[in-house]
């Protein structure tokens, strides 16, 4: 037991530490069929425990009863919606976790998470298909910045999870505790033991040291597994699944519209932002030397053939915007809306500099550049707080003038009683 929180402690320091030019590409091709090989018999056992040991707890059971209700009655539209998305990523998912030796049936985390929905936003600001506050996912690899958010990937987030898992796994012993840390936080859940003296989640369910909604985590999970697994046993007996995801690849080392790239794949626009969820722009990152776009399954050779018939000047739009007298890149961005590191990603900067009158750069083109709902809802908070700081500012000195005129009127009447 010593060992076990001397080892936690150790694992919890440990885990906080938290140009324009032509398009040359290089192609593959990706169906995600992963080979699975067979399970140990440790990861049975880990598999069979995530579902099985709840029966061993009356609350954990009336919980799980509980979810299964909730799912299959009162919010059934909305999960068979989820259950329906899941076809699309289940087969992908599955093989990411087994390759980090990850029970399989922790894909239905994203399942109760998000929905397998790569635009689930959360108001603790979570985002993607496993729900990843930014500081988790940029403690496990993931890039999220005005070009791209990873979180939004199903590859790239479903490894950050798995990694996550894994250490939250060996950090506890149990795939439960592991749940709950992932809802809950490693630090909470590490604290609730301690007070307690409990070994396993089930002993914290009667407690107070954890919140209801880690309580209803792990019996949440095992609801939704259960009728995932066998979704007719519940009812849900018309589901139409989504088509496993399939598609190529282009190596890009130039950014392109994805207008452009829909052009050249020959399908729509929403086709190709489907199969990059991750990117929130017109346009591939300009800030990367390489970029590698999905594409469906099969349009490689049309997609090259199509994109080299395209005048390079005609691949990736900007707008140009002519320096005024005493601009900084502070003022442009203040005046367009641009961030200052977005200006930079667009621009080489030993061409533009220093920053004279006249000089032309580059930005967002507005036709294109639209804010995303994270910005827009950052915009509408920073102007609420405006709007706060001047009425406090104008109650303020409306309080003073009143404060000033009670004063003046005082001297008067003490003047006037005087001359009497």
């Amino acid at each position: 037991m010593i060992y076990r929180i001397v080892y936690i402690a150790l694992m919890s320091i440990l885990l906080s530490a938290a140009p324009l030019h032509a398009s040359e590409i290089r192609t593959e091709s990706h169906t995600p069929e992963p080979t699975f090989s067979e399970p140990t018999e440790d990861q049975l056992m880990n598999d069979q425990a995530l579902i099985e040991d709840y029966h061993k707890n009356e609350l954990a059971a009336d919980a799980v009863r509980r979810h299964i209700t909730l799912f299959s009655e009162k919010i059934r539209e909305k999960f068979s919606l989820w259950l329906s998305r899941s076809g699309k990523y289940l087969e992908l998912m599955k093989g990411i976790l087994k390759e980090q030796d990850i029970p399989e049936e922790m894909v239905f985390l994203s399942l109760i998470e998000s929905g397998f929905n790569p635009n689930a936003y959360s108001p603790a600001k979570a985002a993607g298909y496993w729900q990843f506050i930014a500081a988790t996912a940029k403690r496990y690899g993931l890039e999220i910045n005005w070009w791209r958010d990873e979180r939004r990937d199903p590859v790239k987030s479903t490894v950050a999870a798995a990694n996550y898992l894994k250490d939250l796994y060996d950090m506890f012993g149990s795939w439960n505790l592991a749940m709950a840390a992932y809802n809950a936080g490693e630090g909470r859940i590490m604290k609730a033991l301690n007070k307690t003296k409990a070994d396993d989640y089930w002993s914290l369910l009667p407690t107070n040291q954890i919140r209801r909604e880690t309580k209803d985590y792990v019996p949440k999970f095992i609801a939704a597994s259960l009728i995932a697994d066998r979704p007719a046993d519940y009812g849900f007996d018309d589901l139409e699944f989504h088509p496993p995801l399939t598609y190529d690849t282009v190596v890009l080392t130039s950014p392109i519209d994805l207008d452009v790239a829909a052009s050249c794949a020959e399908v729509p626009v929403e086709t190709i932002r489907e199969l990059n969820p991750e990117l929130k722009r017109w346009c591939t990152p300009p800030d990367l030397r390489e970029y590698v776009l999905r594409i469906p399954a099969g349009s490689q050779e049309r997609f090259m053939d199509n994109l080299s018939s395209i005048p390079v000047k005609d691949r990736f739009t900007v707008d140009m915007y002519t320096v005024k007298k005493k601009d900084t890149f502070k003022s442009i961005s203040a005046r367009t809306g641009v961030p200052v590191e977005v200006i930079l990603d667009l621009n080489d900067m030993e061409k533009i500099m220093p920053l004279t009158a006249g000089r032309k750069i580059y930005l967002p083109p507005k036709g294109k550049f639209i804010q995303d709902r994270q910005e827009c809802a950052f915009i509408k908070k920073a102007s609420l707080k405006q709007k706060k700081t001047t009425a406090k500012g104008k109650d303020s000195r409306s309080k003073n003038s009143a404060a000033k005129a009670s004063q003046k009127q005082k001297k008067t009447g003490a003047t006037k009683a005087k001359r009497i």
